[in-house]
């Protein structure tokens, strides 16, 4: 059985600045989901297609260009794939519940 030493000051700092960079990431996310969900509304009063494929590869080709690393080219675009397809399930979410 290991035993408990006492708390590591360079662990607790970093675990404190990871959980604060979480929130900050959470709260970004939550503003990007208040602007695609504005955004789709306006599309839609204009009879406008939501899903832009073009600009979707066009926002990623951007990131990448963007990103200082150390985020692989390759984690930057499942990350971006990932929150594009949480993003869209959300807004549909919404809609169900706010009608």
């Amino acid at each position: 059985m290991a035993v408990r030493s006492a708390p590591d000051p360079l662990i607790t700092q970093l675990r404190r600045q990871i959980t604060e960079t979480d929130r900050a990431i959470v709260e970004l996310v939550n503003q990007r989901l208040g602007l695609v969900t504005t955004m789709k509304g306006y599309k839609a009063r204009r009879g406008i297609e939501f899903v832009d494929a073009e600009r979707e590869d066009w926002m990623l080709t951007y990131l990448q260009r963007a990103n200082g690393g150390p985020l692989s080219a390759t984690g930057l675009a499942e990350l971006f794939g990932e929150l594009l397809a949480v993003t869209k399930r959300e807004v549909s979410r919404l809609e169900r519940v706010q009608p």
